[in-house]
């Protein structure tokens, strides 16, 4: 599959304000590839696609699960929100035919991390926080730290996530913690 054919196929899977986010994660990857010396197309097509799974219901999104085998730990199926990153490299890989599995793990870990992530999963982690769409206090320390010191950025974000979920009083997935004290350790 082309790209465009890549980015007209998602186009029909995704509400336009999930997909208008998704061109923004796109080019802030692209952007972030440039500079950091990472596969700049890889980071194309990763940033496209990684909420590729967005728009299914919940439901559907445990269907497709079991379709794919997908194994959802305790939190995911808590936290269903965080489904989609999972299952969106499993779409990626079947409906958009993405057999790269550099772009399978940016895709996949997008929501959660992972410690010691490949320069590129770190992207697609961090280019979907600071996307031009996404306003919120602290995203332009977040933007800056992106450029400036990737695994800083991360960490920042990190403490962002977990400032968010604390006030909300939700479940924390413990790849979040890990990569934390994986990037806090270094």
């Amino acid at each position: 599959m082309t790209f465009d054919e890549m980015k007209s196929k998602l186009s029909q899977m995704l509400i336009e304000k999930r997909f208008n986010h998704s061109i923004g994660v796109m080019e802030t990857a692209v952007s972030m590839a440039a500079f950091h010396g990472a596969d700049v197309e890889k980071a194309r097509i990763a940033g496209l696609l990684h909420d590729c799974a967005k728009n299914y219901s919940t439901q559907e999104m445990f269907e497709l699960c079991d379709k794919y085998n997908l194994k959802l730990d305790y939190i995911t199926q808590k936290q269903t929100g965080l489904i989609h990153g999972f299952l969106g490299a499993e779409v990626a890989r079947d409906i958009f035919g993405i057999d790269d599995e550099e772009i399978y793990d940016a895709i996949y870990y997008h929501t959660v991390g992972k410690p010691d992530m490949p320069l590129l999963t770190k992207i697609i982690y961090i280019a979907d926080f600071i996307e031009p769409m996404r306003h919120f206090e602290g995203v332009d320390i977040m933007r800056k730290l992106a450029f400036d010191n990737i695994d800083k950025a991360l960490v920042y974000q990190i403490d962002m996530t977990i400032k968010s979920v604390l006030k909300k009083g939700t479940l924390l997935h413990t790849n979040t913690i890990d990569t934390r004290n994986f990037y806090l350790s270094r």
